[in-house]
This record gives C-alpha cells, sequence and structure tokens, in this order.
C-alpha cells in the first residue's frame, strides 16, 4: 500500500477542476440553483429534492443483503434493519404519529437506536435525540425544550424520567431491555409480524424539520437546532462527493475500499456519530461495528476481527487506538478520521511515521450545519496540521467575516461563517439567538475565529464563545458556572479551560467564597448531581479575592488561566 508521505498534495486548481468534472457528469451529484427559505444558492443537490426516508429506501434496496450493524455477536443487513425501522414507523402511525410530532430517543449505543431512528423518520415524525450523558434535570429541560412527549429509552435514561412521566405525559417505550416504567416495547414492536414492512406513504417536504440535536451555546442553556431532510443529505452527499473527488484525484489511495467498515465509538447523538458514521455508511453500503463502551485494546480486537477500514472519533481515541494496536490488528485500516476537536500536530506525525499506510482526515462543523463545514486529509493533512481544511465540496460556501458583517477577503482575520442548504432553519422557539446567530443572506456565524489561507484552508485561530472543548464535547462555561453558584457558600464563579494533553481541555474553576468556606469536594459532588460527567470541573481553585473583571464587569478569564497555569489547584479529581 503507498505510504501517505509517497503522496502530493491536491492543489486549489486540481480541486477545483476535478469538482468540475464530477458535476458536469451529473448523476447521483447532480446540482441546481434553489432558492430555500428566502436565499438563493447557486448550488444544491438535486437529490436534496428527495426526503432522507426516501433516499434510505432506495439505499435499502441497493444494499438489502449487505452487513450494516455488528453489535457483538448481533449482526443486521441493511435490508433487516429497514424491515424492523419500518415496523416501528408503521406503528407509530397506528399511534397518531406523524408529521408536526416529536419523538425523542435517550438511550447508549444499541442497534435499536438506529432503528428507533429510522423508524421515526420514516414516520414523517421529528427525531428528537437526546444527550445519554446528560443527567435528570438536563433531561427535563431537553424533554420541555423540544415539546416532546413520547421516548424511546434505556433502564438508565428510564429512571431518570419515571419521576416526570405522569407530571408531563410522557409516553416511554422500552428501546432495548424491558424497564419498570414503559408503556410499550420497542424490541416487541421491531420483531411483531404482523406490522407492515411497507413504506409509509405520507410524503414528506424536503425542507421540512427532519431532526432537533441540542448544541451548548454560550447563553448556558443548551438549545435545539432545527435540521431539515434537505439539510442532512446536503451533508452526507457532500461526504460522500469528497470519496468520489480523492478517488479519482488520488486513486493509489482507497479512499472508497472495498467491504468498507468503520468502527462507532461515539454517542449517536451528535451529528458527527449520527452523520459522518451512521447515515454515511448507509449512503455508501458500509459495515458499522458498535463499540459497547471505548476501551482502545478492545477497538483494536474489533478492527482485526471485523477487518474494519475506517475509524472517527476525537483525537484522543483516534491516538488511544493507534498505541494500543498490536502488529496486524489494524492491517486493514485505510483511514483514521478525528473531529470535535483540533487533532494535535504531534499525533498526525506520529500516526504517518508509525502507520503511514494509513492516512489521516478531520473535520469541522457543527451541529447547526448538520456537520458541514472543511474536511483535511491525504497528505494536504502532513503538509498543514494546523489547518482546518478546506470546505466541503460542492454546495457549502465559508468565509470569514468582519464584526460589521461584511465578508472579508482570503488572508483577512474575521468570524467564520458557513452557507449552504446544510445549514439550519433555526433554534426552536428562540428568535432572540436565530437572529444573534446569523448574518445576512445565510450566513451562519460558527463563533469561531479564523481565516482563510491563500490555498483555501481554514486555519481556527481563537473562539468568541465562551466554550470548553474536552475531548470533543462543548461545554458551556455559563452552565457550568450557574450550576457552581447554587452551592452554598459560593458567591462567585468562573469556569474556563485548562489544557490536556489526553483530552485537549479539561475544566477548571476559580470560586470566591466572600469570607465564607467552601469544601471544595463536597462542590464537585454538587455539580455531578446537576451535570453531565463531562461537564463537571475536575480542578478548583480558591480565590481569596473576588474575581478579576474587565471593562464591561465581566469576569475576566485571560489572568485566571494564567494562574492555572502556574499554580496547582486547591482540589482535583476526575481529569480522566
Amino acid at each position: 500500500m503507498t505510504a501517505i508521505t509517497d503522496i502530493d498534495p491536491i492543489s486549489r486548481e486540481e480541486l477545483h477542476e476535478g469538482i468540475e468534472q464530477i458535476l458536469a457528469e451529473g448523476g447521483p451529484f447532480a446540482v441546481m440553483p434553489k432558492e430555500i427559505r428566502g436565499v438563493q444558492y447557486d448550488r444544491v443537490f438535486a437529490l436534496s429534492e428527495m426526503s432522507l426516508r426516501d433516499v434510505l429506501a432506495a439505499k435499502s434496496v441497493e444494499f438489502a443483503s449487505s452487513p450494516l450493524i455488528v453489535f457483538g455477536e448481533e449482526r443486521y443487513t441493511t435490508g433487516e434493519v429497514w424491515a424492523r425501522s419500518m415496523r416501528f414507523a408503521n406503528w407509530l402511525g397506528s399511534q397518531g404519529i406523524g408529521q408536526g410530532d416529536k419523538v425523542a430517543i435517550a438511550m447508549r449505543n444499541y442497534p435499536e437506536w438506529c432503528m428507533a431512528f429510522i423508524g421515526i423518520v420514516a414516520s414523517g415524525a421529528t427525531v428528537v435525540p437526546l444527550n445519554s450523558w446528560w443527567q435528570a434535570e438536563e433531561l427535563k429541560y431537553g424533554v420541555e425544550t423540544a415539546e416532546t412527549k413520547v421516548i424511546v429509552v434505556d433502564g438508565k435514561r428510564c429512571d431518570m424520567l419515571a419521576p416526570l412521566k405522569d407530571k408531563m405525559g410522557l409516553t416511554l417505550i422500552a428501546g432495548r431491555d424491558n424497564v419498570s416504567c414503559q408503556d410499550a416495547s420497542l424490541p416487541e414492536i421491531l420483531s411483531d409480524e404482523s406490522l407492515s414492512t411497507d413504506v409509509p406513504s405520507t410524503p414528506i417536504d424536503p425542507d421540512s424539520t427532519y431532526a432537533l440535536m441540542f448544541t451548548s451555546g454560550s447563553t448556558g442553556f443548551p438549545k435545539a437546532a432545527q435540521l431539515t431532510h434537505r439539510g442532512v443529505l446536503s451533508t452526507i452527499l457532500s461526504w460522500s462527493f469528497v470519496q468520489e473527488l480523492y478517488t479519482r484525484l488520488r486513486p493509489e489511495i482507497p479512499s472508497r475500499p472495498d467491504n468498507a467498515g468503520i468502527l462507532l465509538a461515539l454517542p449517536l447523538f451528535h451529528v458527527t456519530a449520527l452523520h459522518s458514521i451512521f447515515l454515511l455508511s448507509y449512503l455508501i453500503g458500509r459495515k458499522i461495528a458498535f463499540a459497547y463502551k471505548w476501551d482502545p485494546a478492545e477497538a483494536a480486537e474489533t478492527v482485526q476481527k471485523e477487518k474494519l477500514t475506517n475509524f472517527v472519533g476525537v483525537p484522543t481515541m483516534a491516538q488511544e487506538l493507534l498505541r494500543a494496536g498490536k502488529p496486524g490488528q489494524l492491517d486493514t485500516m485505510v483511514d483514521i478520521g478525528s473531529g470535535g476537536a483540533k487533532r494535535p500536530a504531534a499525533h498526525v506525525s506520529s500516526q504517518a511515521e508509525t502507520h503511514p499506510e494509513i492516512t489521516s482526515s478531520s473535520g469541522y462543523g457543527l451541529t447547526e450545519t448538520n456537520g458541514a463545514g472543511t474536511l483535511i486529509g491525504l497528505a494536504d493533512f502532513l503538509r498543514k496540521p494546523d489547518a482546518a481544511g478546506r470546505v466541503v465540496p460542492p454546495v457549502t460556501e465559508l468565509a470569514a467575516f468582519s464584526e460589521a458583517g461584511e465578508r472579508l477577503p482570503d488572508g483577512e482575520i474575521g468570524e467564520v461563517c458557513i452557507r449552504g442548504p446544510a445549514v439550519m432553519v433555526g433554534y426552536l422557539n428562540n428568535p432572540e439567538a436565530n437572529e444573534a446567530a446569523f448574518f445576512a443572506d445565510g450566513w451562519f456565524r460558527t463563533g469561531d475565529v479564523g481565516m482563510i489561507d491563500g490555498d483555501g484552508y481554514l486555519v481556527i485561530l481563537d473562539r468568541l464563545k465562551d466554550m470548553i472543548i474536552r475531548g470533543g464535547e462543548n461545554i458551556s462555561c455559563l452552565e457550568v458556572e450557574n450550576v457552581l453558584l447554587q452551592f452554598d457558600g459560593v458567591v462567585e464563579a468562573a469556569v474556563f479551560a485548562v489544557p490536556n494533553e489526553r483530552l485537549g481541555e479539561v475544566v477548571g474553576c476559580a470560586v470566591f467564597g466572600d469570607g465564607k468556606e467552601i469544601d471544595l469536594p463536597a462542590l464537585r459532588q454538587h455539580a455531578q448531581q446537576h451535570l453531565a460527567g463531562f461537564k463537571v470541573p475536575t480542578r478548583y481553585w480558591l480565590s481569596p479575592q473576588p474575581l478579576p473583571r474587565g471593562g464591561t464587569g465581566k469576569t475576566d478569564k485571560k489572568p485566571l488561566r494564567a494562574m492555572a497555569a502556574d499554580h496547582p489547584p486547591h482540589f482535583q479529581e476526575g481529569d480522566d
């Protein structure tokens, strides 16, 4: 197999010519001009005039006998997954659930998660993937914000939602094993041969909301991004387009390997796992092997056993997989991708040295864009490891903008903005956030500061939003601060990122008590009761004086980060 160091980078001109050649051929990647929600786009995929349900239906015929899901000893073909999913879709219809309704999924990764997802989408209802790491208060907030009453749950999430069941009028469907609070059993529905496996006939508008997905923001509360059928198709078709493009431009690299398989080790409630792993795999006929939990050694064994070719995870996971792989275990791998956070340059160069036959890739995108944004891979990643990549062709645009909303030329620094049919409609019932999220003509404001260099690569330089990215998980500092301030004795609290070699960043905080004693271990326990585990601060500093503030009165976190770098925390627990 060709070593990545022997591959020539792809020039901007070569990339442009390759894109235009594929577009000129039409076929599955045919594009057309289209006005969407008052914004005129030059390029929109013709296939995005269909709904996600109808595209998946076509692929279910094409790949009916191909393996799709592997979960331990359980194996399901695409045809089997589709038939089971249609039973759930038709069962939902028999319950009067369809277009205009919202059905949530609150469970860890199981094959039934995927079947519930497809069934909800096929019914015409809107699917609401809830964060399975949330605690009870967060789940309650998500259910209320999404305005959903029907939820597919596993045992742990059922226990959290059971006290709210009658009060909120919830219908809980057991997702895998029977649970005490269930109103119905998904496994029984999926295997009920009296239910039709036909595709529901109700037409679905491609610009209707297919999913509500939650994203943390600087407001301190998760917001529900309204994603459309056209939006998600635009993203997964674009990623498939890139595979075709790379195959033509660098045929010596197997961008579309035979008998492709990928390891699923990220939660399906994130766009990275849901869109770039599950839905893209469905689109291209790629097998998905589920990891029940993240264990690098077990992951390497699964790669070998199932002869997997691809991996996508946060940078920490990518590096741990490479280190855990014993001789021969990763021989079938062709690409190790990362997303959710920037992969360190040292990781990229190390992989090229130890596994020169496996390419590195990385993507930049947001929940609000269905994951569409930029991509970097092949030899380009080695040449520009600090870049986030070039914009994913052919229907997405990317540029830097000034504070006044003016598009800046390449080379100038501004807020990174993304435009295209993949961008969300907006946040559900949040007009203030929607107004702040867009510049004119459909440009979504990412909250990141960067520039486009002379070769067309995006370089992220800073973040406008007060966020921490821990192992690929976005954490709102304000949300965590609000919880800390509820603890007796805490008068001021500031949450900030602390660099961490394994996770990129971990959550640190400085608290001030104005003469009151603060029990830091008890403060951590308080945070654990109210926040998902990944949001809980692991490093605590006690300030003897009020926290520093800037000219606007807001807490100035720059000196706090400097203090944290120079002084050990007064209490530390749980970095890993």
